[in-house]
């Protein structure tokens, strides 16, 4: 009975053997067509490209012509807050306890407002910066879309931020310079 158990465990091991070894060949022979069926993707430096657009020139301008007036408004509530804060100076010596104590609430609440203002204007100039940058992406991100598309890429990796260290070249194509044509057309 031993001997039979015996073979029959050599015999399944035998077999399991043989099946291992016709699917390792049958991998070994479609590998050369797998090679050639591999995932193609593009890859481009997003900023360099982002950086032609006509678009983003525009919103460049636009976001430092804003940036210039919440700046010299920051001035000019700097300078109002500074002659004030003289005038106090100036004046401290001789002024009763009562008009003392007013003045510095005064000059602290203006401090406050200053840099209200200052937290709310940085604020205020990302969230416009963000939203003018919308149809600059949307415009960029249908190119990409073509691109990839008519080229047959799996996917389209942004170089600028080191996701990939390294990229096949043999099985990627950098399309930075063709992104650039088509959005200067």
């Amino acid at each position: 009975m031993y001997f039979c158990k015996r073979n029959e465990q050599e015999y399944t091991y035998m077999t399991m053997k043989k099946t291992i070894l016709f699917v390792l060949l049958a991998l070994l022979t479609t590998l050369p067509t797998m090679a050639q069926d591999a995932v193609k993707f593009g890859y481009l430096s997003y900023n360099a490209v982002l950086q032609v657009m006509p678009e983003y020139a525009a919103v460049q301008s636009s976001m430092a012509e804003l940036r210039e007036k919440y700046e010299a408004e920051q001035k000019r509530v700097e300078e109002d807050f500074n002659k004030k804060y003289e005038e106090f100076l100036d004046g401290q010596k001789s002024f009763p306890k009562t008009i003392l104590q007013k003045r510095q609430s005064e000059l602290q609440e203006m401090l406050d407002k200053n840099v209200a203002f200052k937290k709310e204007s940085l604020r205020l100039l990302n969230q416009a910066e963000q939203d003018a940058m919308v149809p600059v992406q949307v415009r960029l991100a249908e190119v990409l879309d073509a691109i990839g598309r008519e080229r047959g890429y799996a996917f389209i990796v942004n170089t600028d931020e080191k996701v990939a260290l390294w990229l096949n070249p043999t099985l990627g194509e950098d399309i930075t310079a063709i992104v650039k044509e088509q959005l200067l057309k």
